[in-house]
């Protein structure tokens, strides 16, 4: 997924303007459940165990490409409001370094209101995606100062 944003701090803008744009939550349900439909579609053999994301109540699979100057996820969840949070996780974080994903909090979780409108399953499913995709970086970061 190629972030349209030139930021980490651009995307998070973007995505909280697109919420402004709705008056309540149903309505900013149905646009995640649309933004989820916009995940490119992932492989069958890329659902594996090794690509879940643990401590989700969805199964939610990433896959991770490139090195500490660009990672690239993809991923695919089987419920639809969790495959559009993954979404907006991989639009601000995917196809950046190493380094400003690690440097960068998901502000736009509390800005658009999402951290007081998820259940708490949903809530800590998103911690979990944010969780391997900063993993991710990490390692990506380690491995190149090694």
């Amino acid at each position: 997924m190629q972030p349209p944003e030139s930021s980490t701090a651009d995307a998070q803008q973007a995505i909280a303007d697109e919420f402004a744009f709705f008056g309540d939550w149903s309505e900013r349900y149905q646009y995640l459940i649309d933004l989820g439909r916009r995940l490119p579609p992932l492989p069958d053999d890329a659902r594996t165990e090794a690509n879940r994301v643990q401590g989700c109540q969805s199964k939610v699979w990433i896959t991770v490409r490139g090195d500490a100057s660009r990672l690239d996820f993809d991923a695919a969840s089987d419920s639809s409001i969790v495959a559009g949070l993954v979404y907006l996780a991989l639009r601000v974080y995917s196809g950046r370094s190493a380094a400003d994903i690690l440097a960068t909090q998901p502000d736009y979780i509390e800005r658009i209101g999402l951290s007081k409108h998820l259940s708490p399953t949903r809530s800590n499913g998103l911690s979990s995606v944010l969780d391997y995709i900063r993993a991710a970086a990490a390692v990506a970061q380690a491995t190149n100062r090694a």
